[in-house]
Protein backbone atom coordinates (compact mmCIF):
# COMPACT_ATOMS: atom_id res chain seq x y z
CA UNK A 1 0.00 0.00 0.00
CA UNK A 2 0.41 3.66 -0.16
CA UNK A 3 -0.24 5.90 2.71
CA UNK A 4 -0.63 9.69 2.27
CA UNK A 5 -2.55 12.18 4.64
CA UNK A 6 -3.98 15.46 2.90
CA UNK A 7 -5.27 19.04 4.15
CA UNK A 8 -4.15 21.87 6.12
CA UNK A 9 -1.36 21.75 8.68
CA UNK A 10 -2.32 19.91 11.60
CA UNK A 11 -5.90 19.08 10.08
CA UNK A 12 -4.73 16.29 7.82
CA UNK A 13 -6.72 13.49 6.92
CA UNK A 14 -5.49 9.50 6.08
CA UNK A 15 -5.80 8.44 2.34
CA UNK A 16 -4.61 6.01 -0.14
CA UNK A 17 -3.09 5.98 -3.48
CA UNK A 18 -4.78 2.79 -5.28
CA UNK A 19 -4.00 2.11 -9.28
CA UNK A 20 -2.14 5.86 -9.12
CA UNK A 21 -5.06 8.02 -8.08
CA UNK A 22 -5.49 9.48 -4.18
CA UNK A 23 -8.70 8.52 -2.06
CA UNK A 24 -9.62 9.48 0.83
CA UNK A 25 -10.00 6.92 3.57
CA UNK A 26 -11.14 9.04 6.56
CA UNK A 27 -14.30 6.71 7.06
CA UNK A 28 -11.03 4.52 8.14
CA UNK A 29 -11.35 6.45 11.42
CA UNK A 30 -7.73 6.22 12.33
CA UNK A 31 -4.80 8.58 11.39
CA UNK A 32 -1.44 7.19 10.59
CA UNK A 33 -0.11 7.62 13.99
CA UNK A 34 1.53 5.42 16.57
CA UNK A 35 -1.64 3.31 17.76
CA UNK A 36 -2.27 3.00 14.38
CA UNK A 37 1.10 1.08 13.51
CA UNK A 38 1.17 -0.56 17.00
CA UNK A 39 -2.29 -2.09 16.36
CA UNK A 40 -1.87 -3.86 13.04
CA UNK A 41 -3.12 -0.95 11.62
CA UNK A 42 -1.73 -1.78 8.33
CA UNK A 43 -3.83 -4.90 8.00
CA UNK A 44 -6.78 -3.18 9.08
CA UNK A 45 -6.72 -0.66 6.71
CA UNK A 46 -5.82 -2.99 4.09
CA UNK A 47 -9.32 -4.51 4.54
CA UNK A 48 -11.11 -1.83 5.16
CA UNK A 49 -10.08 -0.40 1.37
CA UNK A 50 -10.36 -3.96 -0.08
CA UNK A 51 -14.14 -3.89 1.29
CA UNK A 52 -15.16 -0.54 0.55
CA UNK A 53 -13.08 0.02 -2.32
CA UNK A 54 -15.81 1.01 -4.69
CA UNK A 55 -17.61 3.71 -2.03
CA UNK A 56 -13.71 5.58 -1.87
CA UNK A 57 -13.91 9.15 -2.42
CA UNK A 58 -11.34 10.60 -4.77
CA UNK A 59 -9.26 13.46 -3.09
CA UNK A 60 -9.28 16.41 -5.45
CA UNK A 61 -6.29 17.42 -7.32
CA UNK A 62 -4.44 20.16 -5.95
CA UNK A 63 -4.67 19.46 -2.40
CA UNK A 64 -1.76 20.25 -0.28
CA UNK A 65 0.10 16.66 0.92
CA UNK A 66 1.01 16.25 4.47
CA UNK A 67 4.15 14.18 5.89
CA UNK A 68 2.44 10.74 5.17
CA UNK A 69 2.94 9.48 9.06
CA UNK A 70 1.33 11.35 11.97
CA UNK A 71 4.05 13.05 13.75
CA UNK A 72 6.40 10.62 14.97
CA UNK A 73 7.81 10.47 18.17
CA UNK A 74 11.51 10.81 16.84
CA UNK A 75 12.84 11.13 13.73
CA UNK A 76 16.47 9.46 14.15
CA UNK A 77 19.18 10.60 11.64
CA UNK A 78 22.39 8.56 10.54
CA UNK A 79 25.01 10.67 9.09
CA UNK A 80 27.88 9.78 6.78
CA UNK A 81 26.77 6.54 5.78
CA UNK A 82 27.93 6.87 2.09
CA UNK A 83 31.68 6.46 1.66
CA UNK A 84 31.14 9.35 -0.84
CA UNK A 85 29.74 11.66 1.03
CA UNK A 86 31.96 11.41 3.77
CA UNK A 87 34.61 12.23 1.49
CA UNK A 88 33.08 15.06 0.25
CA UNK A 89 32.75 16.78 3.57
CA UNK A 90 36.04 15.49 4.72
CA UNK A 91 35.23 13.35 7.04
CA UNK A 92 36.54 9.94 7.45
CA UNK A 93 34.17 7.14 7.24
CA UNK A 94 32.58 6.06 10.41
CA UNK A 95 33.48 2.85 12.30
CA UNK A 96 29.57 2.55 13.89
CA UNK A 97 26.62 4.94 12.45
CA UNK A 98 26.66 8.66 13.51
CA UNK A 99 23.03 9.50 15.28
CA UNK A 100 21.34 12.31 15.41
CA UNK A 101 18.26 14.01 16.13
CA UNK A 102 15.76 15.84 14.19
CA UNK A 103 13.09 18.08 16.10
CA UNK A 104 9.96 16.92 14.90
CA UNK A 105 8.58 20.77 14.47
CA UNK A 106 10.83 20.03 11.38
CA UNK A 107 8.45 17.69 9.77
CA UNK A 108 6.56 19.13 6.86
CA UNK A 109 4.78 17.68 4.08
CA UNK A 110 6.75 17.13 1.04
CA UNK A 111 5.94 20.49 -1.20
CA UNK A 112 5.84 22.81 1.74
CA UNK A 113 8.07 25.52 1.97
CA UNK A 114 11.46 25.39 3.47
CA UNK A 115 11.91 28.52 5.26
CA UNK A 116 16.04 29.26 5.87
CA UNK A 117 16.35 30.00 9.11
CA UNK A 118 17.13 33.73 10.93
CA UNK A 119 20.72 33.85 10.75
CA UNK A 120 21.53 31.53 8.35
CA UNK A 121 24.16 31.57 5.69
CA UNK A 122 24.50 27.99 5.28
CA UNK A 123 21.43 26.00 4.61
CA UNK A 124 22.16 22.76 2.78
CA UNK A 125 20.04 19.70 0.94
CA UNK A 126 20.31 16.19 1.59
CA UNK A 127 18.03 13.64 0.00
CA UNK A 128 17.76 10.51 1.85
CA UNK A 129 15.83 7.10 2.09
CA UNK A 130 13.87 7.00 5.90
CA UNK A 131 12.34 3.63 7.12
CA UNK A 132 9.13 3.74 9.51
CA UNK A 133 9.05 1.60 12.11
CA UNK A 134 5.78 -0.29 12.80
CA UNK A 135 6.38 -2.01 16.12
CA UNK A 136 7.86 -1.62 19.53
CA UNK A 137 11.38 -2.15 19.24
CA UNK A 138 13.72 -3.10 21.50
CA UNK A 139 17.12 -4.91 21.92
CA UNK A 140 16.33 -6.33 18.16
CA UNK A 141 18.46 -8.49 16.44
CA UNK A 142 19.72 -7.53 12.97
CA UNK A 143 18.37 -11.49 11.62
CA UNK A 144 14.55 -9.99 12.56
CA UNK A 145 14.72 -6.43 12.03
CA UNK A 146 13.00 -6.40 8.93
CA UNK A 147 9.77 -7.64 11.02
CA UNK A 148 9.94 -4.30 12.38
CA UNK A 149 9.61 -2.19 9.20
CA UNK A 150 6.15 -0.41 8.40
CA UNK A 151 7.23 1.23 5.02
CA UNK A 152 10.01 3.60 3.44
CA UNK A 153 10.08 7.27 2.69
CA UNK A 154 11.24 9.98 0.61
CA UNK A 155 13.25 12.58 3.24
CA UNK A 156 14.91 15.43 2.46
CA UNK A 157 17.10 16.23 5.27
CA UNK A 158 18.03 19.80 5.07
CA UNK A 159 20.76 21.10 7.24
CA UNK A 160 22.38 24.44 8.31
CA UNK A 161 26.24 24.04 7.97
CA UNK A 162 27.21 26.78 10.00
CA UNK A 163 24.38 25.56 13.30
CA UNK A 164 25.63 21.59 12.90
CA UNK A 165 29.70 22.42 12.28
CA UNK A 166 30.99 25.57 13.05
CA UNK A 167 28.81 26.07 16.81
CA UNK A 168 29.80 24.11 19.61
CA UNK A 169 27.89 21.12 20.57
CA UNK A 170 26.52 18.18 18.88
CA UNK A 171 24.58 18.29 14.71
CA UNK A 172 21.18 18.80 16.50
CA UNK A 173 20.67 22.65 16.32
CA UNK A 174 22.17 22.54 12.23
CA UNK A 175 19.20 19.57 12.00
CA UNK A 176 16.02 20.46 13.71
CA UNK A 177 15.13 23.68 12.68
CA UNK A 178 11.84 24.62 11.23
CA UNK A 179 10.66 22.68 7.96
CA UNK A 180 14.07 20.91 7.87
CA UNK A 181 12.40 17.91 7.35
CA UNK A 182 9.99 17.58 4.32
CA UNK A 183 8.59 14.14 3.62
CA UNK A 184 7.14 12.25 1.71
CA UNK A 185 4.91 12.34 -0.74
CA UNK A 186 3.82 9.07 0.54
CA UNK A 187 4.56 6.09 2.75
CA UNK A 188 5.31 2.61 0.71
CA UNK A 189 4.84 -0.70 2.59
CA UNK A 190 7.98 -2.75 1.68
CA UNK A 191 6.48 -4.97 -0.84
CA UNK A 192 5.63 -2.00 -2.62
CA UNK A 193 9.59 -1.23 -2.94
CA UNK A 194 12.18 -3.79 -4.78
CA UNK A 195 15.44 -4.35 -3.81
CA UNK A 196 15.57 -1.39 -0.90
CA UNK A 197 19.33 -1.97 -1.51
CA UNK A 198 19.33 -0.91 -5.05
CA UNK A 199 17.37 2.38 -5.29
CA UNK A 200 18.09 4.97 -7.00
CA UNK A 201 18.11 8.69 -5.00
CA UNK A 202 18.57 12.16 -6.72
CA UNK A 203 18.15 15.78 -5.96
CA UNK A 204 18.41 18.70 -8.08
CA UNK A 205 18.20 22.45 -7.41
CA UNK A 206 16.98 25.32 -10.28
CA UNK A 207 16.89 22.24 -12.12
CA UNK A 208 20.90 21.28 -12.24
CA UNK A 209 20.96 17.88 -11.06
CA UNK A 210 23.30 17.54 -7.82
CA UNK A 211 22.59 14.44 -6.51
CA UNK A 212 22.27 11.06 -7.69
CA UNK A 213 22.94 8.16 -5.92
CA UNK A 214 21.91 4.82 -5.13
CA UNK A 215 21.27 2.96 -1.83
CA UNK A 216 23.86 -0.01 -2.91
CA UNK A 217 26.29 2.10 -1.51
CA UNK A 218 25.23 2.22 2.04
CA UNK A 219 27.61 1.89 4.60
CA UNK A 220 25.71 0.53 7.35
CA UNK A 221 22.34 -1.52 5.67
CA UNK A 222 18.70 -0.72 7.33
CA UNK A 223 18.51 -3.59 9.40
CA UNK A 224 21.45 -3.28 11.57
CA UNK A 225 20.65 0.64 11.84
CA UNK A 226 17.58 -0.94 13.30
CA UNK A 227 19.21 -3.15 15.05
CA UNK A 228 22.04 -1.13 16.35
CA UNK A 229 19.53 1.74 17.51
CA UNK A 230 17.18 -0.30 19.18
CA UNK A 231 20.47 -0.75 21.78
CA UNK A 232 20.11 2.66 23.02
CA UNK A 233 16.24 3.35 22.94
CA UNK A 234 13.00 1.99 22.34
CA UNK A 235 11.74 2.46 18.71
CA UNK A 236 7.70 3.76 18.91
CA UNK A 237 5.79 2.34 15.68
CA UNK A 238 5.76 5.46 13.51
CA UNK A 239 9.22 6.39 14.21
CA UNK A 240 11.22 7.38 11.29
CA UNK A 241 15.11 7.04 11.39
CA UNK A 242 16.85 8.68 7.66
CA UNK A 243 19.93 6.58 6.17
CA UNK A 244 21.92 9.36 4.98
CA UNK A 245 22.96 11.01 2.11
CA UNK A 246 25.37 10.37 -1.28
CA UNK A 247 27.41 12.67 -2.67
CA UNK A 248 26.77 15.86 -4.10
CA UNK A 249 26.01 18.51 -1.29
CA UNK A 250 25.97 21.99 -0.91
CA UNK A 251 28.78 21.46 1.49
CA UNK A 252 31.04 19.28 -0.42
CA UNK A 253 31.04 21.50 -3.61
CA UNK A 254 33.89 23.77 -4.33
CA UNK A 255 33.25 26.30 -3.61
CA UNK A 256 30.44 25.29 -1.65
CA UNK A 257 27.27 26.28 -2.60
CA UNK A 258 24.14 27.20 -0.25
CA UNK A 259 20.31 27.81 -0.37
CA UNK A 260 18.58 31.09 -0.92
CA UNK A 261 15.22 32.21 -0.82
CA UNK A 262 13.57 31.56 -4.06
CA UNK A 263 15.66 28.24 -4.93
CA UNK A 264 13.55 25.32 -5.80
CA UNK A 265 14.64 21.88 -5.02
CA UNK A 266 13.36 18.66 -6.26
CA UNK A 267 14.05 15.05 -5.32
CA UNK A 268 13.53 11.72 -5.63
CA UNK A 269 13.66 7.82 -4.99
CA UNK A 270 12.70 4.79 -7.00
CA UNK A 271 9.45 3.71 -5.61
CA UNK A 272 8.79 6.38 -3.44
CA UNK A 273 7.83 9.01 -5.82
CA UNK A 274 9.38 13.21 -5.99
CA UNK A 275 9.00 16.32 -3.46
CA UNK A 276 9.39 20.38 -4.51
CA UNK A 277 9.90 22.45 -2.39
CA UNK A 278 10.56 26.45 -2.71
CA UNK A 279 13.16 28.59 -0.28
CA UNK A 280 12.23 31.29 1.51
CA UNK A 281 13.29 33.71 3.55
CA UNK A 282 12.70 33.52 7.30
CA UNK A 283 9.99 36.06 8.14
CA UNK A 284 8.87 36.61 11.77
CA UNK A 285 5.00 35.90 12.23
Amino acid sequence: MKLIRYGQPGHEKPGIILHDQPYDVSAFGQDYHEEFFATDGLRRLAEFVQAHENQLLPIAAGERLGPPVARPSKLLCIGLNYADHARETGATPPPEPVLFMKATTSYVGPNDDIIIPKNSTKTDWEVELAVVIGKRASYVEETEAEQYIAGYVLHNDVSEREFQLERSGTWDKGKGCDTFAPVGPFMATPDEIGDVNNLRLWLSVNGQMVQDGTTANLIFKIPFLISYLSQFMTLLPGDIISTGTPAGVGLGMKPPVYLKPGDVVELGIDGLGTSRQVLKAYAKN
